[in-house]
């Protein structure tokens, strides 16, 4: 178990990220190919992406292996030196410019040596390691090249084609999230974090194979919803790093698929956005709404928004998550585009 102890100044200092973070994405989801269990939810991704796996993606499960220790070095934390414009893009369009993802990249390789050749001793003590990792550790040019070479095509083969939908399910969490922290403050956030994690002030109990007690002492902690974290929340080994805890978001409404990259299909759905209602629907899921609320609120019946959050979901533009019996719908960022760029109101 994992126990995350507040002090008296880190309630204050609780965060929900705003968005996905790629190498937490990249790494956790190295991870999860490895494995087995979850195929409800991963299963269509890993055939399609173990069919194209490159020979030098393949070198990172080395690197993260589906249990135990994995190096911190590899998801650091960045601050995004992105430019407005560029944020604005990312907003407008759910693309990622790729200056984040660079600069991420350039943060792994440029890791302390020492730090580098410490982290990589602890993976060699508890597996066995094939013998390019002892140049890595080394902090040899040529190996970083090849690290820096796996992480991009990594990146470009198993991520970045359902990005899309990463981002969509990541931002349909933090709505649940903030709703929880308006509805019930700090204390509700953190309690409304389960089933893994119970919240017995001061201090968070986390499901982890792992036993390990992070102490924050002032530092605030970052929650870090994740598409590829599985099955259980992680965090950072070294408890010296600045605190973050990253955990799985659902996935009982939608699956990664090969449907992402399928434009045809989503052109075929995007014909069927026609009348007020759904519009007003896509509106109201900018902001995270439920099928009863929304009816209310539109004037008509439970099962007329429910057809037109399928249809919306089947073009891409909102998704659907559910906990506890409750149910969400959110607008993807393609939804929200739509909305700006129709000049479609917010609903009152």
């Amino acid at each position: 178990m994992l126990r995350v102890v507040f002090g008296p100044d880190d309630l204050a200092r609780v965060r929900v990220a705003a968005g996905p973070d790629r190498m937490w994405e990249i790494a956790n989801s190295v991870q999860t190919l490895q494995r087995r269990d979850g195929a409800r939810a991963f299963g269509d991704w890993r055939g399609a992406v173990r069919a194209r796996l490159s020979r030098e993606s393949r070198r990172l499960a080395s690197l993260l292996p589906p249990r135990g220790y994995s190096p911190d070095f590899l998801t650091p934390t960045v601050t995004s030196a992105t430019s407005p414009a560029a944020a604005a893009a990312v907003e407008a369009t759910g693309e990622d410019s790729g200056k984040g993802f660079d600069a991420a990249v350039d943060a792994v390789l440029s890791t302390p040596r020492t730090r580098l050749a410490a982290e990589l001793r602890r993976l060699a003590a508890e597996r066995e390691t094939p013998g390019w990792m002892g140049a890595l550790a080394r902090g040899d040019a040529e190996a970083l090249r090849a690290l820096g070479a796996a992480i991009r095509a990594y990146q470009a083969e198993a991520v970045a084609p359902y990005w899309p939908r990463v981002r969509a399910h990541v931002e349909a969490d933090r709505v649940d999230r903030l709703r929880a922290l308006l509805d019930g403050g700090v204390d509700g956030l953190l309690a409304g974090l389960g089933p893994q994690m119970r919240w017995r002030p001061p201090v968070l109990e986390v499901a982890s194979p792992v036993r390990q007690t992070l102490r924050l002492e002032g530092r605030g902690l970052v929650l870090q919803p994740s598409f590829f974290c599985w099955p259980a929340p992680v965090s950072l080994a070294d408890a010296g790093l600045p605190p973050v805890l990253v955990y799985p978001v659902r996935h009982d409404a939608a699956r990664p698929s090969g449907a992402d990259d399928a434009r045809t299909a989503r052109d075929a759905a995007l014909s069927a956005l026609l009348g007020p209602v759904r519009a007003a629907v896509l509106v109201a899921a900018c902001t995270g709404c439920g099928t009863g609320e929304t009816a209310r609120r539109l004037g008509v019946s439970n099962p007329a928004v429910s057809q037109h959050v399928a249809v919306l979901r089947g073009a891409g533009l909102l998704i659907t998550v559910r906990d506890a019996g409750r149910t969400l719908h959110v607008a993807t960022p393609q939804g929200r585009a739509l909305v700006r760029s129709a000049g479609v109101g917010t609903l009152q």
